[in-house]
């Protein structure tokens, strides 16, 4: 939802004195170097010529100026908003603290305008308001601005992004800081700004489709983020790269080949550094990847449960039990769902090998092709899992009674079901959405058949899904339509109209997923682009 903005008369004719936007304000005096509306933020600043006619008075002819027209209980406009005045900062500053002198009257008011005029070559600056008058404001007047934006009805608490303006009136809205008089910002002064940044974009030489969070504790090893190529050909890439906030950039660990693009990425869900660093990967068979060396991870093992075929079924997805490691389930379009016991140890040698894998439980899943797997935590967290397909149902399994399942929802035009997410908070609630849809189901295994809340907001098809790891209340939904919808649920079984947050994107978005460790993060894949979004 972009701001609707009037626009101003064209250039030629508005007035030709530069006209400074309306900065936001820190609780500190700075000095900015203010950009005309229709320069980008790169321009130069501008320097006070001697043949110009028209002048900002200085702050000492502002103050008497509105001395003669307020009363004396009366507060200035300047303490509460600020104003542009021209000069050397810190001779203003002590000028400021000595008693305002009215000129002579024998003064003319040619003699009085030439008092006014800055010296030449003066520099324009931004007056800081008073900061007792402006203490509840906690806004930054630099930094990096997104499109991410909160929608009418939002709640405000869920995130501290503002509202933004639409992307072509951004570069107008820039304020710049300026050190003054040849004064540079310090290191950690740039690192703040840098950290101020609501969007971080990796560039990859290809197309990407699946990304994965680290879920590692380590602070070396934080902000890890592992992509998978999407090439119509046999060799595709899995590369890890890692967000270093601090410098605002990211650092490209490595790249290692796949056979065919990666259908699912996971690291093991090890937020304790227990187990080895570990990646599975989906395509034509599950694989395991022990994450270090010069090309970012190693093949650790390949996992086939059909050796006795030259053939293999394309695996769709996959998922890695969170509450035992030793767990992977897998979807296929055969029509089964494989439930892997993985066994990790430490290496013993040089030929020896450190993790292996065995199929605990092969079932029939579905009428047709199965789409997604998801383990839940309900009871224990390791029995129960769902998975969804092109029969176009929902259904619950349990592993301690393979003899049934329960079918928790069927679509009602039968259109293939292509991902599901459990709830991670509340774990009664599972959302999905099928084929071709711009619609999203939510889902309470309590209340069977029929969906508790669906959300419609997009214009095209519903890519992806992804529940927020601390709140049982917030999903986030990607779509073909650019978008990025953060929903509130906590008014069900009510309607949900409107998502509280949107996101647009480049390009129609392939995939998205919300970390669990850093669970301010979002993270989207769309053409050759990832992208972070800071919520």
């Amino acid at each position: 939802m972009q701001n609707n903005q009037q626009r101003g008369p064209p250039p030629s004719q508005q007035q030709q004195q530069p006209q400074l936007q309306q900065p936001q304000f820190q609780g500190s005096f700075n000095c900015y170097e203010a950009f005309p509306a229709t320069s980008p933020p790169d321009a130069q600043f501008y320097q006070q010529q001697p043949n110009q006619n028209t002048f900002l008075p200085p702050p000492q002819q502002q103050q008497i100026q509105q001395q003669q027209t307020s009363s004396q209980n009366q507060q200035s406009n300047d303490e509460l908003s600020g104003y542009m005045a021209i000069g050397d900062p810190q001779q203003q500053q002590q000028q400021q603290s000595q008693p305002l002198q009215q000129p002579p009257p024998s003064q003319g008011h040619l003699q009085q305008q030439q008092q006014q005029l800055p010296p030449q070559g003066g520099y324009y600056y931004y007056q800081q308001p008073n900061i007792g008058q402006i203490s509840n404001n906690n806004q930054s007047a630099f930094g990096f601005q997104s499109n991410l934006r909160s929608l009418p009805g939002g709640n405000q608490q869920m995130s501290a992004i503002q509202p933004q303006l639409p992307e072509q009136s951004m570069q107008s809205q820039f304020m710049q800081p300026m050190p003054p008089h040849g004064a540079l910002m310090s290191n950690n002064q740039q690192q703040q700004q840098q950290k101020r940044k609501e969007v971080y974009r990796y560039t990859a030489p290809h197309e990407l489709y699946s990304c994965s969070w680290s879920m590692r504790p380590e602070q070396h090893l934080k902000f890890r983020i592992a992509v998978g190529s999407f090439i119509e050909e046999y060799n595709n890439k899995i590369s890890i790269v890692q967000l270093r906030e601090e410098q605002g950039d990211f650092l490209h660990i490595g790249t290692f080949d796949h056979p065919y693009p990666s259908t699912k990425i996971l690291w093991i869900p090890d937020p304790k550094g227990a187990y080895p660093d570990l990646m599975a990967t989906t395509g034509d068979y599950l694989r395991l990847w022990r994450v270090g060396g010069h090309h970012g991870a190693s093949l650790e093992v390949m996992l086939n449960n059909n050796r006795t075929s030259d053939y293999c079924a394309p695996l769709t997805s996959s998922d890695w039990n969170e509450t035992d490691v030793s767990l992977i389930g897998t979807s296929s379009i055969d029509t089964t769902c494989t439930i892997w016991q993985i066994e990790t140890g430490q290496v013993v040698g040089n030929t020896a090998r450190a993790t292996e894998g065995t199929v605990k439980t092969q079932l029939i899943a579905h009428d047709k092709e199965v789409y997604d797997i998801a383990f839940s935590k309900l009871g224990t967290g390791r029995e129960i899992f769902a998975s969804v397909g092109a029969d176009g149902s929902v259904r619950m399994f349990d592993l301690r009674h393979m003899e049934y399942s329960t079918i928790l929802f069927e679509e009602p035009n039968r259109k293939p079901l292509l991902r599901l997410a459990w709830n991670r908070q509340d774990h009664n609630y599972l959302a999905t959405f099928a084929k071709g849809s711009n619609e999203a189901y939510i889902l309470d295994i309590r209340v069977p058949s029929m969906p508790i809340a669906t959300l419609k907001n997009h214009s095209a098809s519903v890519s992806g899904l992804a529940w927020a790891p601390h709140s049982s209340a917030h999903i986030c939904t990607a779509g073909d339509d650019s978008q990025a919808l953060i929903w509130d649920l906590r008014n069900m079984p009510r309607p949900v109209d409107d998502p509280i947050l949107a996101y647009a994107a480049g390009g129609e978005i392939n995939h998205i997923a919300w970390s669990t460790i850093f669970t301010d993060w979002i993270s989207i894949c769309y053409g050759n682009q990832l992208e972070l979004l800071r919520v």
